[in-house]
């Protein structure tokens, strides 16, 4: 990909330059990747095992945990594939990625699930898929979850997102719950917003979409959530290194702004516009 660079570090693990900006001359201008830069992300992550390019300035470097594979996405991007047992990426802490840096945050992801059932869970029978928390020590932010099929608040396969006040605790979430199958590729993303308020926000709201279409919106109120800034680094495949995905992710964006329905939905059909490139091995 251009603008990221990879390479092997102490432990076998793999750093990769993640950034944001304009889009680069090096893609088409009808590709995913350049409908995604127009947006401004504060972070932009494509994953996957890219070919080498320049890092920009400034970029955070995500490392690769226990070397997770690499498929390819319905447009022929790379993106990473993760075992659901112990693979993950990490990305450190910035204050870009927290809520607190403008009072607005966007979360965008592809994933997809190879599995219904997830071996290593959390709670109730769910993975947390990507994320900014750190379980104890008061380092919660937000995070994206899916529920097994099989789990104990009956909850077949939701997929949801949530922000939390610092200690954790229960978050205020959104979500959407439908028929998934295993492979299928799912556009998703997380809104947090604590400068909109209204009657029925009072303090902001999140919400969820889906292949860009609104899902879900709660108010952040409905559990007395105030976002914090911490240090936990964010991380994708097991957000709390505890619960595992098995499956896909890739094209990991996060903004320091709410990204508007119609921009999303721009880039959920930029994916299948986007012109295909082959990946080898996947």
């Amino acid at each position: 990909m251009a603008g990221l660079a990879a390479a092997l570090v102490v432990g076998g693990a793999v750093t990769q330059t993640a950034c944001g900006g304009a889009p680069s001359s090096a893609r088409p201008p009808g590709s995913y990747d350049a409908a995604v830069r127009a947006d401004s992300p504060a972070l932009y992550l494509p994953l996957g095992a890219g070919s080498p390019g320049k890092r920009s300035a400034g970029a955070v470097k995500a490392t690769y945990h226990h070397a997770p594979g690499v498929t390819s996405m319905p447009n022929g991007d790379r993106a990473s594939v993760f075992d659901g047992t112990s693979q993950y990426v990490e990305v450190p802490d910035s204050d870009r990625l927290s809520v607190t840096a403008t009072g607005e945050l966007t979360v965008e992801a592809w994933l997809r699930p190879d599995t219904l059932t997830f071996a290593k869970t959390a709670g109730a029978g769910y993975v947390n898929w990507l994320g900014k928390v750190s379980g104890g020590g008061g380092r919660n932010e937000w995070l994206a979850r899916m529920y097994s099929r099989g789990n104990t608040e009956v909850r077949a396969n939701r997929i949801s997102g949530y922000v939390f006040n610092r200690d954790g605790g229960l978050g205020a979430g959104s979500y959407f719950e439908d028929r998934v199958r295993p492979g299928e590729w799912i556009h998703y993303a997380l809104v947090i917003n604590t400068r909109e308020k209204s009657r029925a926000y009072p303090t902001g709201y999140v919400k969820v979409y889906k292949n860009g279409a609104l899902r879900d919106q709660d108010a952040l109120d409905d559990y007395d959530i105030t976002p914090s800034n911490t240090g936990a680094p964010m991380r994708i495949g097991a957000a709390d290194a505890k619960s595992y995905f098995k499956g896909a992710i890739g094209k990991v964006a996060v903004y320091g702004s709410e990204v508007p329905q119609s921009r999303l939905a721009a880039h959920y059909r930029a994916m299948s516009a986007s012109p295909r490139e082959p990946v080898a091995g996947t």
